[in-house]
């Protein structure tokens, strides 16, 4: 290993020498020179391009010219969310969103949303490179997997100068960046033209073509994080603004004092919320050994006749059973609308290992949610409440994620502030156990006090939303069939017609031969 790192530094080096002796001198007009400045400071960067040319310096050479000069043309460095025309981000055709099953981020690409316009094309070209460069700082380099997501698509969708600048994205300007692309129910009308993109990447990219349809594509994609018509559970709709993002990041006040204009709300209200959250999961686990759910909610709502409180609609039914830690709820956390009011949440782990488990929780809505404790551990066998609660004046999205991450603890480690930040840097990823919750958003025209009688556990209601998705998709399915129909019959018809054109053959046949012999 050490051998290897030292050979790592040492083409690193030569690259950055030869870098700076063969092309900076005669095209230094032709580059950025942040891209330059950073050659020389982010050895990952200088590394990734080594990889993505098989540690050749004369090819990772002719990869950094290229695309220094087409990172200046397109001023990927300035390329920000105001510079871009609104209806791009709009369109919804390009964001990210998601992740597959090996942790990597899901960047998409819906056909059916492009449509050809050589007017527009520099224009959606840059909204690539914003994205990409948007992700590539934020993670700092961490590869992608790009999805295709082609259904409801045909011939007039098709665009290969504009997949081809997709394609040498990867290939030509950003580096080791690519972990595989996920081809979603191509039309077989487009075969012929995805030919021609095999072609663009190479035999070393061609294996990271995946053509899927509804039945597989769950191989590389869970359906947390696939739409309905994929076949997927995700309720999440592309709408613009705010931009979309994903990135998980450590909540406000991490198991420190909070200080807000609320402070002095939280202060009382939060250990308020630990004790009688604690005694609600006391009494759920001894609810949980009844096996009649309605004599469950009889007793809830006979404990709390006088007044339901809004720690009650914390309490949830569901739960997800990971290796390290049960999590409850399994799938979602049931926040009010700005009408109903309800800012607070609860999330119970149960530590189902013999060793400590520690844990911390990260959101992609940082601003939004203070989460007590985010960063701590469970002792074997006990059971831990979280408390996710609203920040100020804001309210839930049903784009807004949580990622609660959990790995075994050795007993004699500690489990302090210090040894917890020291376990979170030296702990394997493979022994990182993950799970993520979406925000559900409650709205309803009701009184609030049903509001929260009918989410008392947690269980959410039939809503409109509900009801359309369901709708939307009893109408793919109703289209499906149909096409199916019209397959069939044609296939029909035309065996008919063959089966006519044979026995007309036939009875020919029998003519001359008849004719020919009198």
């Amino acid at each position: 290993m050490a051998e290897q790192r030292q050979d790592k530094a040492a083409l690193i080096s030569e690259t950055r020498r030869r870098f700076e002796a063969d092309y900076l001198p005669d095209k230094s007009d032709k580059y950025d020179s942040r891209d330059v400045e950073r050659l020389q400071q982010d050895d990952k960067w200088v590394e990734n391009y080594l990889i993505w040319r098989h540690d050749v310096v004369d090819d990772t050479l002719k990869m950094i010219d290229e695309s220094f000069q087409w990172r200046k043309e397109y001023t990927v460095n300035d390329l920000t969310e105001s510079v871009l025309p609104k209806w791009l981000f709009e369109n919804g055709a390009l964001f990210l969103h998601g992740y597959d099953k090996e942790g990597y981020k899901l960047f998409w690409f819906r056909v059916k949303h492009h449509t050809r316009d050589p007017k527009q094309q520099l224009e959606k070209k840059k909204l690539v490179a914003f994205w990409l460069e948007h992700y590539a700082k934020r993670d700092h380099g961490k590869p992608l997997t790009v999805v295709f997501d082609m259904a409801e698509t045909g011939i007039s969708h098709i665009d290969l100068d504009f997949v081809r600048f997709i394609v040498n994205c990867f290939t030509d300007y950003y580096p080791n960046f690519l972990t595989k692309i996920v081809i979603f129910e191509m039309p077989w009308i487009m075969n012929a033209a995805f030919k021609i993109v095999k072609g663009w990447l190479g035999p070393d990219a061609i294996s990271m073509l995946k053509f899927t349809n509804k039945n597989d594509v769950q191989e590389y994609i869970s359906g947390e994080y696939l739409p309905p018509h994929m076949g997927g559970t995700d309720s999440f709709k592309y709408s613009y603004p705010p931009l979309v993002d994903d990135d998980f990041q450590t909540p406000l006040c991490e198991n420190g004092p909070i200080t807000s204009e609320d402070e002095h709300e939280s202060k009382e209200e939060i250990d308020v919320d630990t004790k009688e959250t604690g005694e609600l999961n006391e009494e759920q686990n001894l609810n949980q050994k009844k096996m009649n759910s309605v004599e469950q909610i009889s007793k809830s709502e006979e404990t709390d006749k006088t007044e339901i409180k809004p720690k009650n609609a914390k309490k949830a039914l569901s739960t997800f059973k990971g290796p390290l830690l049960h999590i409850s709820p399994a799938e979602e956390l049931y926040f009010g609308s700005k009408e109903t009011g309800e800012k607070k949440c609860l999330i119970v782990l149960t530590n189902v290992t013999k060793n400590i488990v520690a844990f911390k929780v990260r959101t992609t809505a940082p601003e939004k949610y203070r989460v007590k404790p985010s960063n701590s551990s469970c002792e074997p066998g006990t059971s831990l409440d979280i408390i996710v609660s609203l920040h100020g004046g804001f309210a839930a999205s049903l784009q807004d994620r949580f990622l609660i991450m959990a790995a075994e603890m050795d007993q004699s480690s500690g489990a302090g502030v210090p040894e917890l930040t020291q376990f979170w840097k030296e702990v394997p990823r493979t022994k990182v156990m993950e799970h993520r919750l979406r925000c559900h958003v409650i709205e309803s025209s009701k009184p609030s006090s049903l509001t929260l009688k009918e989410n008392a556990f947690n269980i959410p209601a039939k809503t409109n939303e509900d009801l359309h998705l369901q709708l939307t998709r009893l109408l793919q399915i109703n289209k499906r069939l149909q096409e199916q129909i019209d397959r069939c019959l044609w296939f029909q018809q035309l065996s008919v017609v063959l089966s006519l054109l044979s026995v007309t053959v036939v009875a020919f046949c029998f003519y001359l031969a008849y004719t020919q012999r009198s």
